[in-house]
C-alpha cells in the first residue's frame, strides 16, 4: 500500500493554478496546501484587525473552486491546509460556501484550531511561561511589547484526529509545514506516536514538498536547462515500512532529481542531525537519497527521536511605521549622485524636526543586492530605494513628502517620480518564543460543509 500526498501550494500568493494540475495529474490520495510563513502571520493578524471575519488565506477559496471538478471525479481526494492561518472556523465557514454551491453539501470539513493563543498570553504568563525570545533570551514583557498575535505550531495529532472522524477536508491554524503531510500518513498507516523512524521518513517527505517546486526545479543552479513556465508540483509516495519517494506529474516541467531533492532537504532545517518539529525530533544525518529513474527520487534511512515537551510560538508585535520611495537616478557618477539624493532626503527630514529611527539607502543595480558582484566602470543607471522606519506614523509621512521636491530642487537626471508618495504601513516585528506544551490544547471540530454555514455545532468535539 503507498499514500500520494502532493503538495500544490509553498505559500500564500503561489501559482493558483499549481493545486488544479497537480490534482487532475498526480493520482494523488491527498493534496496539502502550505500557505503559512512567519510573515504571513504578520499580515494576516494585521487582515484580521482590520476585519474580525477575515484572517484567512483567501486565495484558498479561488483554489478550492478550481478543485470542484477533481473532487467529483476522484471521491477519495482529500484536502489538507493551513490556509485558516488567524481564522480556522471562518476559513471554513467560507470554503463551506463554495462546496455547498457546488453540491458538495454533504462533505465533511475538519478545523484544527487551539494554535492561537493571543488570548491565552496572560494566562501562561502567570503559569510561568516567559515566552524568552529564542534569538535574544529576552522575556516577554507586554508593557514594552504589544503583541498582536501569538501561534502555535500545532503538530500532526489533530490532523489525524479530524481524519479519523471523517474529515474529507482539513483545515488548520498554524500547524508546522511538515505536520500537514505527516498527518495523512499516520491516519492511513495507523502509526504509534512513538514510531520515531517512521515518523521521521513522513516529516522528511514533508519537509521535502513543503515548499511546493522549490524540489521539483525551481532555484535549481541549473535552472536553464528547465521548462519552469510549466513546472510540475512535488508528489510524496510514501509506504507503511517508511519509504518516501518524491515524483512530480507526468508531462510537466521542472525536474525531480537527487540534486533538486537534496537543495530542498537543506533548505531552512537548522542543526541538520536536529530537525525540531512538533511531532519528531528528525536527524538529517542519516539520509540516503537516490535516483530511482526519470523524474523519480527515493529517500532512505530516516530516523527520529522524541519530540521536545514545547511548540514553537510565532509571535509579532506593533514596531512602529514604515515606508519605502524609489526614484530613477541616470547619467554620470548615478551610484554617488543616488546616494546623496538619498541623504538630501534624509537632511530635509531633519531639518522638518525629525530624527528617523532607522533608514536604509541603496542604489538597485550597483550590486548591493549581491554584494561582490558588482558591475565594472561607470554605472550609468540605478534606481535609489530610500526606506525608513520610526515609532511615530507623522515622521514617516513627512519622509513621504521629500522625494518629489528633489525633481526641482536637486541634481539632473532623476525620473519615476509620478506614481505619488508611497503608502506609510504599520511595522509588526517578531518574537519567536516556547511554550510547554501541556499548556496548550489544540481542538478539532468535523461538520457537513452546510452545518459550516449555518453555524450548526458538531455532535461532538474529537
Amino acid at each position: 500500500m503507498a499514500v500520494r500526498i502532493g503538495n500544490g501550494a509553498g505559500f500564500l500568493g503561489d501559482n493558483l493554478d499549481a493545486p488544479r494540475l497537480l490534482a487532475e495529474r498526480g493520482a494523488l490520495d491527498y493534496l496539502t496546501l502550505e500557505y503559512l510563513a512567519e510573515l504571513t502571520l504578520s499580515i494576516l493578524a494585521r487582515v484580521r484587525e482590520k476585519n474580525p471575519a477575515a484572517g484567512y488565506a483567501a486565495d484558498f477559496l479561488d483554489v478550492l473552486k478550481s478543485l470542484t471538478p477533481s473532487l467529483r471525479e476522484q471521491p477519495g481526494l482529500k484536502l489538507v491546509t493551513n490556509a485558516g492561518a488567524m481564522n480556522p472556523a471562518g476559513c471554513a465557514a467560507a470554503a463551506a460556501g463554495v462546496l455547498v454551491a457546488a453540491e458538495f453539501a454533504n462533505d465533511l470539513v475538519g478545523v484544527v484550531s487551539g494554535d492561537d493563543l493571543l488570548a491565552d498570553i496572560p494566562r501562561l504568563l502567570a503559569a510561568g511561561c516567559k515566552f524568552e525570545n529564542l534569538e535574544t533570551g529576552e522575556p516577554l514583557d507586554l508593557t514594552t511589547v504589544p503583541i498582536i498575535s501569538a501561534n502555535a505550531y500545532l503538530g500532526a495529532e489533530p490532523i489525524v484526529r479530524a481524519l479519523a472522524g471523517g474529515a474529507r477536508h482539513v483545515i488548520t491554524g498554524r500547524v508546522a509545514d511538515a505536520s500537514l503531510c505527516l498527518g495523512p500518513a499516520v491516519h492511513e498507516f495507523g502509526w504509534a506516536w512513538n514510531d520515531w523512524n517512521r515518523l521521521a521518513a513522513a516529516s522528511v517527505a514533508g519537509h521535502v514538498i513543503e515548499c511546493g517546486a522549490q524540489s521539483t526545479g525551481a532555484l535549481y543552479r541549473h535552472w536553464q536547462s528547465l521548462d519552469l513556465a510549466h513546472v510540475g508540483y512535488p508528489i510524496a509516495v510514501l509506504a507503511a515500512d517508511g519509504g518516501v519517494a518524491i515524483e512530480k506529474p507526468a508531462g510537466s516541467g521542472g525536474r525531480v532529481s537527487r540534486a533538486t531533492v537534496i537543495e530542498q532537504l537543506v533548505y531552512e532545517i537548522g542543526d541538520p542531525a536536529h530537525y525540531l518539529t512538533p511531532d519528531v525530533d528528525v536527524d538529517f544525518t542519516t539520509l540516503e537519497v537516490h535516483e530511482a529513474g526519470p523524474d523519480r527520487v527515493t529517500i532512505t534511512g530516516a530516523s527520529g527521536r522524541a519530540a521536545t515537551d514545547t511548540y514553537k510560538v510565532s509571535m509579532a508585535y506593533r514596531a512602529g511605521f514604515a515606508t519605502s520611495g524609489q526614484l530613477l537616478v541616470c547619467g554620470r557618477d548615478a551610484v554617488s549622485k543616488a546616494r546623496a539624493c538619498g541623504e538630501m532626503i534624509l537632511e530635509r527630514v531633519r531639518q522638518a524636526g525629525y530624527e528617523l529611527d532607522d533608514s536604509l539607502i541603496e542604489t538597485l543595480g550597483a550590486g548591493v543586492s549581491a554584494p561582490g558582484f558588482a558591475p565594472e566602470g561607470d554605472v550609468r543607471e540605478v534606481v535609489l530605494r530610500l526606506s525608513t522606519r520610526d515609532r511615530r506614523r507623522e515622521a514617516v509621512e513627512r519622509f513621504t513628502k521629500e522625494f518629489a521636491p528633489l525633481i526641482t530642487s536637486g541634481p539632473p537626471g532623476l525620473a519615476g517620480y509620478a506614481s505619488g508618495r508611497s503608502a506609510v504601513r504599520p511595522v509588526f516585528a517578531y518574537w519567536p518564543a516556547l511554550v510547554p506544551k501541556e499548556l496548550v490544547k489544540p481542538q478539532v471540530d468535523v461538520r457537513a460543509a452546510r452545518d459550516w454555514i449555518t453555524n450548526k455545532p458538531a455532535a461532538a468535539s474529537l
